[in-house]
């Protein structure tokens, strides 16, 4: 039983941090901060700048220790509630257990960054006619999608 969980768990949390890592690497070698490549004209850009705050800019711009403290304890939290839910809820799935691989390889993967560079390096830059959603990256995708499919997945079980 407890392979159903490890092995998807184990597959999708190595898969993000190393995709999480090489998209990473391959800009920060090949795009020079600030700097913007069309990928689709009106529509996605890749663009190399870097987040001091969490996903999509949240508090990108708040100072002080408060915020380092947050951003450092963050991830931690989620380790801790993700490893609960892994091995002490009685229905994770093996997709629910791909979900909480996702979540805690972005975790990681963003973790990384801030311990490497203090900040988070985003590139995935999309955008529509007068609408510009802030930069991301492989990390954060992988955050949001599998927090969504978990919430899905709660809320589905009522």
């Amino acid at each position: 039983m407890i392979a159903k969980r490890v092995i998807p768990f184990g597959l999708s949390f190595a898969g993000v941090v190393i995709l999480d890592i090489l998209t990473k690497s391959a800009i920060i070698n090949h795009l020079p901060l600030h700097q913007v490549r069309p990928v689709i004209p009106g529509f996605f850009n890749l663009i190399h700048i870097r987040n001091r705050g969490m996903a999509f800019g949240i508090f990108n711009t708040a100072a002080g220790s408060w915020k380092d403290l947050v951003l450092l304890l963050f991830p931690l939290i989620a380790v801790a509630g993700i490893l609960w839910i892994l091995f002490r809820y009685p229905k994770v799935s093996p997709g629910m257990a791909l979900a909480l691989g996702a979540i805690l390889g972005g975790a990681l993967g963003n973790l990384l960054d801030r311990l490497r560079f203090q900040e988070v390096v985003d590139f995935l830059d999309f955008y529509w006619r007068g609408f510009h959603w802030p930069a991301f990256n492989v990390a954060d995708s992988a955050i949001t999608v599998g927090v969504g499919f978990l919430v899905y997945r709660f809320w589905r079980e009522g």
